[in-house]
């Protein structure tokens, strides 16, 4: 090797300032004619300035902001929101204590509410902030459990779904226990004879025999019985009935209407049994078709529409 060949890497080389990448097959310089042209400092300046005119352009991405990088700044306010406005409403309980009263007797309740409010929710704000001895039952708040059913204004409801909005607050709101069934304390009835006439329609499925992997059952079968599945068992037909508030042995129209649900199931088979069973002088025939029990069901059932097809049922022998 002579003295002018240097070996690669040698720190004489690097010296140089000859790049690796820049050297040919020998490591020699590569002639500047060979290298890649990256025009002049002019034509450079001109393509920052477009690249600059592009990102501008209202077509392209801009960079994403951070929502808030710790500055400082005014906010600019909103549109205001339209509130709704409170109001005073009279609210008059039927107010009974067994242990102090020897009849019932109606209290005035003066309570602010909002329209969107519930008449559960009154009575929330009565025992609450007014008196707490008002006794009633409510469980869900949504409709579902059924536990809050009485007489608002006349009429069976759930207390949970009645709004306030609904009524003419000018006049004052009438709330009282159901009928028909013992009174225990202010909107607390005793349930007992209600679901007894419950079990005694036997409601739950009769079928001989285990499917091999189920029991089907078509659209149209599933639809026959589908209204009557619905009932929550709120006692608000069979209280809102003339019938059952002068005859309390009278089966009244829920536990017809639970019969109902298995009577015309098509993978039941005691339907006889319980056709039987309402076959009786407090069974179907005492219903007086007066519709006050479909205007009371939360749930929207045909009650009156389900107890005359037991009673067509029960005449024919024939499960439509």
């Amino acid at each position: 090797m002579s003295d002018n060949q240097l070996p690669q890497g040698d720190p004489k080389g690097q010296e140089s300032g000859v790049h690796p990448a820049q050297s040919g097959p020998t490591g020699a310089p590569t002639p500047m004619a060979d290298r890649p042209d990256t025009g002049s400092t002019e034509d450079q300046a001109s393509a920052h300035q477009a690249a600059e005119a592009a990102a501008q352009s209202p077509t392209s991405p801009k960079p994403v902001e951070n929502e808030y990088d710790g500055a400082d700044r005014e906010v600019e306010p909103s549109e205001p929101i339209d509130v709704p406005q409170s109001f005073n409403v009279t609210v008059i309980v039927r107010r009974y204590d067994p242990e102090v009263d020897e009849e019932p007797r109606w209290v005035d309740y003066d309570v602010q509410m909002y329209p969107t409010e519930r008449i559960l929710d009154a009575l929330h704000r009565i025992k609450w902030d007014i008196d707490p001895s008002l006794a009633f039952r409510r469980s869900c708040a949504h409709g579902v459990c059924g536990s809050d059913a009485m007489r608002i204004n006349g009429k069976n409801r759930l207390a949970c779904k009645a709004l306030v909005k609904d009524f003419d607050i000018s006049k004052p709101i009438y709330v009282e226990a159901i009928k028909g069934l013992p009174l225990e304390k202010d909107l607390i009835v005793n349930m007992e004879p209600f679901f007894d006439s419950f079990r005694e329609i036997q409601p739950f499925l009769q079928a001989t025999g285990k499917p091999e992997k189920e029991r089907h059952q078509t659209i149209a079968q599933r639809e026959r019985f589908d209204d009557t599945t619905k009932c929550i068992l709120c006692a608000a037909c069979t209280t809102s009935c003339p019938v059952f508030w002068t005859d309390g042995q009278y089966f009244g129209p829920a536990a017809i209407v639970n019969a109902h649900r298995f009577i015309f199931d098509s993978r039941d088979e005691g339907s006889q049994v319980r056709l039987d069973i309402l076959n009786d002088k407090e069974g179907v025939w005492r219903c007086r078709t007066t519709f006050n029990c479909t205007d009371a069901c939360p749930r929207g059932i045909q009650v009156t529409k389900a107890i005359a097809e037991v009673k067509q049922a029960m005449m024919t022998g024939v499960r439509l």
